[in-house]
């Protein structure tokens, strides 16, 4: 290899890690799920690829599966989550259940999340209490939950910190890294299969096809 190949070798090594960055900047990036919190959407372990590039041209989205940063602490720097609640809504938690209206309608509409779980469904509660708890989201405001609403913190205790001063219910736009675009699940090597390693659930890729709910 003379000095000519290997300048032209650094010069494509060069491009390839600057086409990875621009990628993962502004179009995509990938990540994988850990942990059960948006259980049984979606599974520990599995592949996911994030579209970075919707959110530059519209707003988020009731029912958009996202990828944020919670910034409750340095261990935790990326959370995966489901807008419930959109800037201009009024939402409400109460007897377990999850109710909404738009902030120019009269009366609240109880939500049938159909993508949870029997173990979830009917059962968000904060603390264990049925009292009734309200959020009013003004500009730039975001509400979300996991699926795994028995095994999960979120918007309903601030991400678990309530405690600190400046933490409120909700996400903003600018915590947004992007939305979940393809679902590649978990490919086991072992067993050559999409099979779950802890759960033991065969499945296969859903792709494009994220579990949402009815139209509000």
């Amino acid at each position: 290899m003379d000095k000519n190949d290997i300048i032209d070798f650094f010069k494509d090594l060069v491009f390839i890690v600057v086409v990875v960055l621009l990628i993962k900047t502004f179009i995509a990036m990938p990540f994988q799920i850990n942990g059960q919190s948006m259980y049984s959407s979606y599974y520990d372990k599995e592949f996911i690829i994030v579209d970075r590039l919707s959110y530059r041209f519209s707003e988020p989205s009731r029912w958009d599966v996202i990828v944020f940063k919670p910034y409750v602490s340095d261990e935790k720097k990326y959370f995966l989550k489901r807008i419930i609640a959109v800037p201009g809504d009024n939402l409400k938690i109460e007897n377990w259940n999850v109710f909404l209206k738009k902030s120019w309608e009269a009366e609240y509409v109880q939500l049938d999340e159909k993508y949870l779980n029997d173990e979830n469904k009917w059962y968000t509660f904060i603390g264990w209490s049925k009292a009734m708890h309200q959020y009013v989201l003004w500009e730039d405001q975001y509400f979300v939950m996991w699926d795994n609403r028995n095994h999960s913190t979120d918007s309903r205790e601030c991400f678990s910190s309530c405690a600190i001063e400046w933490k409120d219910n909700f996400i903003n736009y600018d915590d947004i890294t992007g939305k979940l675009f393809l679902d590649l699940w978990y490919f086991n090597f072992k067993s050559f299969s999409f099979m779950q390693p802890n759960l033991w659930i065969d499945t296969e890729p859903r792709f494009f096809d994220s579990p949402s709910s009815f139209e509000y």
